[in-house]
């Protein structure tokens, strides 16, 4: 583990570009799986030209390679439209949008998951402060759950269709 640790990065985030710069450097880690939790896919971060590539590349070169997306307030992004969107439409066998639940709208925090190890955490998805690491597979265990859980609990609502329409 020591050794595993040695080859590892963690940032503190306090701005826009870097989180997005974290975002692709957590998503470029990633072999086999994304978990995103964000309530209107950021466009400053998972629209951005470098988040799209990695993400494309993931799905494209890995046919095992899957990406989960849970939005909190998709009529936002709906409104305000999205690149993610359209690659997503493209690669829909491979990236799935889904809904939080209405009773599990409150959320605040915003996540990047990379193969159960890697995270990107912001306690408060309205502010661009928080931490990254590329690897810390026991913290990113707590946000995984947490996220598989509202995964189970969501479903394609009418809100998702339009956002996957």
């Amino acid at each position: 583990m020591q050794a595993e640790r040695a080859n590892t990065h963690r940032w503190i985030l306090a701005s826009m570009e870097e989180t997005r710069a974290a975002a692709v450097a957590i998503a470029a880690t990633a072999r086999r799986s994304l978990a995103i939790l964000t309530p209107d896919l950021e466009p400053e971060v998972y629209e951005h030209e470098s988040f799209l590539d990695v993400t494309k590349r993931l799905v494209l070169a890995r046919p095992y390679a899957r990406i989960q997306v849970l939005v909190s307030e998709p009529a936002r992004a709906i409104r305000n439209g999205n690149r993610f969107v359209s690659v997503a439409r493209r690669l829909n066998s491979r990236i799935e949008l889904r809904n939080i639940p209405q009773q599990h709208r409150s959320i605040r925090e915003a996540f990047l998951i990379a193969d159960d190890s890697a995270l990107l955490y912001r306690v408060d998805a309205s502010r661009w402060e928080g931490i990254a690491d590329s690897c810390d597979p026991l913290v990113t265990q707590r946000y995984r759950e947490l996220f598989d859980s509202l995964w189970e609990l969501s479903g394609p609502e009418a809100e998702t269709h339009a956002l996957q329409a």
